[in-house]
């Protein structure tokens, strides 16, 4: 059954960047592109790479170890070297808090 977990702050996560998050032991990132938050997997589905540590362009993050890159709000993969898309995550924001839905 899924639960809302709270995670942090929203301005714990700049515009335009993505932040780490531990959830129970699922390593999950957040990105906040153009007043939205987004919930991915942090884990690159091509190799182990932090994919929080990437550079987000809109709603795009580049891996920061071989450059896949990722759509954040759909987790479809956008170039190579990945080929399988990233596990999504609902996300809230409640009274200035960041919820995931996992």
């Amino acid at each position: 059954m899924a639960s809302w977990v709270k995670v942090g702050k929203t301005d714990e996560v700049p515009e335009g960047t993505g932040k780490y998050f531990d959830i129970g032991g699922e390593p999950i990132a957040v990105f906040h592109s153009d007043g939205n938050f987004y919930a991915t997997s942090d884990i690159c589905t091509h190799e182990e790479a932090s994919l929080s540590e990437g550079e987000l362009e809109g709603e795009v993050v580049e891996c920061p170890l071989h450059g896949a890159r990722f759509n954040v709000r759909t987790g479809e993969v956008k170039s190579l070297p990945a080929v399988v898309k990233l596990k999504t995550y609902p996300v809230r924001v409640v009274d200035g808090s960041l919820e995931v839905e996992v």
